[in-house]
């Protein structure tokens, strides 16, 4: 049985596609759901904002489920990397209410929200696909990730071809541009000239850790499914 705050976010996707992520979609989906208005800014202090941010960790959980169900070994890196992308965004099925939360996280008062939730959904699929690296690389990772969920989610938004097959090849190209940066940078590694100029940078980038989980208050840290 669904709990209070199901209750109102599931009411609240009713009035989302007409009032947006709004103080009237919120109030709408209290009394929707039959709960006292109390309970439901106690559930949702910021209301309607609390609701989307709600929205987006309930799609980071559907998402880990279908990563946790599907079998991935056989699959390329890559691959896994753009399945775990297809499956966030395809566990939103709200388009209308996903747009609509993309024009409150635009903007300034809640760009930051927004930037945690982004960061948060690359830091899940990081985790679930076995990320075990606790240096500068974890940072890199996430932060590039990050702009290929993001942009992906642009153009699906805009995506009217048949099954999104035109926004999946926009993910393929995404993930190419990714590969062919990390292979430059392996020959940077790889060239005695130029690793001895980048020896400096890399002892300072050598000294950062990833965020200790539990407690930290870095973005992403740790992911707590909804």
């Amino acid at each position: 049985m669904p709990d209070t705050a199901d209750k109102i976010l599931d009411a609240a996707l009713m009035h989302v596609p007409f009032d947006g992520w709004s103080e009237t979609s919120f109030r709408a989906a209290v009394s929707d759901a039959g709960v006292d208005p109390v309970v439901g800014r106690g559930l949702f202090p910021r209301g309607a904002v609390d609701l989307a941010v709600a929205y987006h960790k309930c799609g980071d959980a559907e998402m880990l489920r279908r990563i946790e169900e599907a079998d991935l070994d056989e699959m390329r890196f890559r691959d896994r990397v753009a399945f775990a992308v297809r499956a966030r965004i395809e566990a939103a099925e709200d388009r209308e209410a996903v747009r609509r939360g993309t024009t409150l996280f635009a903007l300034p008062i809640y760009a930051p929200d927004g930037a945690r939730l982004i960061w948060g959904t690359a830091d899940a699929i990081w985790t679930a696909l076995g990320d075990t690296s606790r240096d500068f690389n974890w940072y890199t990772k996430r932060a590039t990730l990050s702009g290929v969920y993001s942009s992906t989610v642009l153009y699906w938004l805009g995506d009217d071809s048949l099954g999104s097959e035109a926004t999946w090849a926009f993910l393929d190209r995404r993930i190419e541009d990714v590969m062919r940066f990390e292979k430059a940078k392996a020959q940077v590694r790889g060239n005695r000239f130029l690793s001895g100029l980048m020896a400096g940078p890399a002892k300072i980038l050598d000294r950062v850790q990833a965020p200790s989980g539990e407690g930290s208050d870095v973005p992403g840290g740790h992911t707590v499914p909804r």
